[in-house]
């Protein structure tokens, strides 16, 4: 009974020995290659970008190039036309890590960090889209900070150019708007508040929603960029567009940081590349297809009803008339305070250029 209880305790000890071993081993072994021996990492993203248009196109290049950077470790699949929900439904899905990632709009990524909407939930701030750039550029190191610390990973940052106001019948003055339902993000109760008390009727939807409001009444007009009214044939529903900058539509594709942190430090470098590429890329496609897309729709029928400067001042009373609710129910007053004071130092020194 000695020599087993002997045995056992010799086997024992062996196999601690091997154990501390490979513990060692694998201390020294470098993180690529303990990642070649692992099983491959699936990260699903989601997105409310159309399949087949740009931005996804630019995601699949992207995936494709995250696969060969870590030999088919890492592979991203990608969920779009909103296949995982609205903006605030992918939010919560990752949240619960049901979803790795997604490509959101500043609507998805305020439900994140209220922050961003300072870059889009500011109507008739940017004058055009170079002071929109320097003022993103400004803002971003803050914002990634701020998202990194509730849990998100910033891949890469991105614009659809601007967002108009398309509708069934024309509509040119804030007043035809006020007789009208209008399209507005679900999940943002705050915005619809300061909507209805400057007049107006918002309908809160998921963008998947608005062609059926579109076809059922619900709704008469919305306001998103012409690119993504010209890919989802909106305008065949709404055949007028109000000729007026409203705002950027900003967007940004974010990861969870405990599905960022699984991968290693060797492989992020390449696969940031890869991303920064793919938001490049996105962002000039999107600027000059919105462009672009105005012209497709109005060769099949569209409207476009210009802006007076007298028509401008009109829709800017009405921007002058919230602006005070926006800095701090919306836009956090920091940041509010912020984008009005970065723009100031742009146009003072493009302003010095110019002389």
């Amino acid at each position: 009974m000695r020599a087993t209880d002997q045995r056992i305790s010799t086997f024992a000890a062996q196999c601690r020995s091997i154990w501390i071993a490979i513990r060692f081993l694998a201390a020294l072994m470098p993180a690529s290659q303990l990642f070649a021996a692992e099983s491959a990492l699936h990260i699903n993203l989601g997105t409310i970008a159309p399949r087949g248009a740009s931005y996804h196109q630019s995601l699949l290049a992207m995936g494709e190039k995250w696969r060969r950077a870590t030999d088919a470790k890492v592979k991203l699949k990608i969920f779009p036309d909103g296949n995982q929900g609205g903006e605030a439904d992918m939010v919560r899905l990752m949240r619960i890590g049901t979803l790795d990632a997604g490509l959101l709009t500043a609507v998805g990524l305020g439900d994140i960090e209220t922050g961003v909407a300072g870059l889009q939930s500011m109507p008739m701030t940017f004058r055009d889209l170079q002071e929109f750039d320097y003022v993103n550029e400004k803002l971003r190191p803050r914002l990634e900070k701020r998202l990194l610390e509730k849990g998100f990973v910033v891949l890469f940052w991105v614009d659809a150019g601007w967002v108009r106001y398309f509708s069934k019948k024309p509509m040119v003055r804030p007043d035809h708007l006020r007789k009208m339902k209008l399209f507005a993000w679900a999940g943002n109760e705050k915005q619809v508040d300061i909507m209805k008390k400057a007049g107006f009727h918002p309908v809160p939807l998921e963008t998947a929603e608005i062609v059926t409001g579109l076809n059922t009444g619900l709704i008469d007009a919305f306001c998103v960029p012409p690119i993504f009214s010209l890919a989802g044939q909106l305008d065949l529903r709404a055949p007028h567009m109000l000729d007026l900058n409203w705002a950027p539509l900003v967007g940004a594709a974010v990861v969870r940081k405990e599905t960022w942190d699984r991968i290693p430090a060797t492989a992020k470098k390449s696969l940031l590349e890869a991303a920064a590429h793919a938001g490049e890329e996105i962002k000039a496609k999107s600027r000059r297809e919105s462009d672009e897309s105005v012209g497709a729709m109005k060769r099949r029928g569209l409207t476009v009803h210009p802006v007076t400067p007298e028509v401008a001042a009109e829709w800017r009373k009405v921007v002058e008339g919230v602006n005070h609710r926006i800095r701090g129910d919306i836009v956090p007053a920091e940041v509010f305070d912020e984008v009005q004071m970065l723009l100031k130092e742009y146009r003072a020194a493009k302003a010095e250029k110019s002389t």
